[in-house]
């Protein structure tokens, strides 16, 4: 599935390629899957393909669930880690204004619990000791190693640059650089004794180590990828090990997420409800123990005793799993589905709750927010696709069409409507997409102002019919209020813009960039679905197009 919030993967150059584009063609008719599907503005057309070794054996595609992320490393010099002024511990987090960024959907986890102690490895390439032991090296070794496809990407990307996919199957974790023919990876890395689940990249880090992987193991790493990519062993390079074999939490790491606007801080979810947050820049010598949780049903932040520990803090959220995380672009609210069916969203400066709600039925599997932080996606074992609003703080809309549970939701920021360089009104479109297990893409399209509420009988009254407000929006809901599930007699209903299958097997991930849409399936392939007008648009790097003016 799909991670989010959001590290800012940037524009995508998919021009037309014919033999992987036809290559993808012929797969899909043979599956009896058509290879485009229309929208009011055009076709989105299948450009290719990318997936993992086929000698990749069945039974390790059962292991994890995969999860896509596009990254784009800069045309820049490599950066060694090196100490800055580590970020203070306190409950007030320092965050600039608005930035986007996205981080992949992510998804199920399992429970577990854990509260042994952190082994953590330092930023300035130093060896150093505290509770339990830490390390760093220039390889990882032991259980790391290359997995199946051992290519080595120095001869074609040899300054280690460019658009790349990165996504786990099983135990193994790929990358694929985009615009190449090539469907089969081009680095390899399988953990031997854990499975890769989550993982997210940030365009904007400047100290190398920009991308994160969370493993079942509940350890976590951040390496640089542009070292990966040029490194020709079979090991990863320069890697940070946080929570080293889970002496802190040994629970499963369930999403992972960079903060927006926020130099090398980042959060990691995990199974038994807990929430930590790191800073790459600190050693971590000190007591990186925290207070036994009270209450396992309410919400709750501890702080390390030590400034100099890492992780500094811990969010206690739930009582089992968190599913997905998502920033909003900004940085400032965090947002969070967990197996216990609730929305929690947190106004993560002040760290305290602001609302939420659960779901119709079962576990929230993905949460999303719009660019403009006004609006967030869920999606979950109900089969709906709900839309919270941050001004209402509930449920304004439920969308109704996949046949099974919904696995990976986003909005789309790259889209805007036809009318938008020249209409003034307020009334804003948002698109956004879905994906299930039900293999289907479905595109849906909200307009506030055309909502409308369902037939309502007010107290000793007939039926009345409103464009306005129901009795579910009348009142006003406190701030940290968690709301119970809503009837569904007093949320309007969206029908999706489109209903596309897209895959033969259970889908697990959506990613929008500003040329194409990405969907993958949970047994590790990523489909390329070029934008109308796209495939005549030749790039050359990220910012050789103009962008598609985002919607604000």
């Amino acid at each position: 599935m799909i991670n989010t919030t959001t590290a800012a993967a940037t524009t995508t150059n998919t021009a037309s390629q014919p033999s992987a584009s036809s290559s993808s063609n012929t797969a899909a008719q043979s599956l009896g899957l058509k290879n485009f599907f229309k929208t009011p503005e055009g076709r989105y057309k299948l450009h290719q393909d990318k997936t993992h070794p086929s000698s990749l054996l069945p039974y390790a595609l059962a292991k994890s669930i995969t999860q896509i992320t596009l990254a784009h490393i800069k045309d820049q010099p490599v950066q060694a880690a090196t100490n800055t002024p580590p970020l203070q511990p306190n409950s007030s987090y320092s965050v600039a204004s608005s930035g986007v960024r996205y981080v992949t959907s992510k998804f199920l986890g399992s429970s577990g619990n854990g509260s042994r102690m952190l082994g953590f490895v330092g930023g300035n390439g130093t060896s150093s000791k505290a509770n339990g032991g830490t390390s760093k090296s220039s390889h990882v070794g032991g259980g790391l190693t290359n997995g199946v496809n051992n290519s080595t990407p120095g001869s074609n990307t040899p300054d280690g640059k460019g658009t790349f996919l990165i996504f786990n199957v099983g135990d193994t974790l790929y990358i694929s650089e985009l615009n190449s023919e090539e469907k089969d990876p081009i680095k390899s890395i399988t953990f031997g004794n854990s499975n890769p689940i989550c993982h997210a990249f940030d365009s904007k880090a400047k100290e190398g180590h920009d991308l994160l992987i969370g493993l079942n193991s509940g350890d976590v790493y951040s390496v640089s990828l542009r070292l990966q990519l040029q490194d020709v062993g079979k090991k990863l390079v320069g890697a940070h090990h946080y929570n080293k074999d889970g002496t802190l939490n040994n629970s499963r790491c369930t999403s992972i997420s960079w903060i927006p606007e926020r130099e090398g801080a980042f959060v990691a979810a995990h199974a038994d409800g807990n929430l930590y947050v790191y800073e790459k820049s600190k050693d971590g010598p000190g007591d990186s123990t925290f207070p036994v949780i009270k209450d396992q049903t309410q919400f709750s932040v501890a702080h390390a005793r030590s400034s100099k520990s890492n992780p500094i803090a811990r969010w206690h959220i739930c009582q089992g799993p968190i599913n997905a995380i998502s920033f909003s672009a900004d940085g400032r609210h965090l947002a969070t589905a967990g197996r216990d069916g609730y929305l929690r969203v947190f106004d993560f400066l002040n760290e305290r709750l602001i609302c939420g709600g659960k779901s119709y039925y079962g576990a929230l599997l993905c949460c999303a927010w719009s660019a403009d932080g006004k609006y967030i996606l869920t999606g979950g074992e109900d089969d709906l696709v709900q839309v919270w609003s941050m001004e209402d703080r509930k449920v304004v809309a439920w969308g109704e069409g996949h046949n099974s549970w919904v696995s990976g939701v986003a909005f789309d920021s790259y889209w805007s409507p036809p009318t938008s360089e020249d209409d003034e009104s307020e009334n804003a479109v948002y698109r956004f997409g879905s994906v299930g297990q039900d293999t289907q893409l479905l595109l849906w399209d909200l307009v506030m102002d055309e909502l409308v509420v369902p037939l309502r009988r007010p107290p000793g009254g007939s039926p009345t019919y409103s464009r306005t407000q129901s009795s579910h929006w009348d009142n006003v809901v406190p701030v940290g209020t968690l709301q119970p599930a809503p009837s569904t007699k007093d949320v309007p209903k969206l029908a999706p813009l489109v209903a596309h299958r897209v895959h033969s097997e259970p889908l697990s991930g959506l990613v929008f960039s500003q040329e194409s849409i990405f969907t993958a399936s949970r047994d590790g392939h990523v489909k390329i679905w070029m934008r109308p007008g796209s495939s005549d648009c030749q790039v050359s790097s990220s910012d050789s197009c103009t962008p598609v003016k985002s919607l604000k």
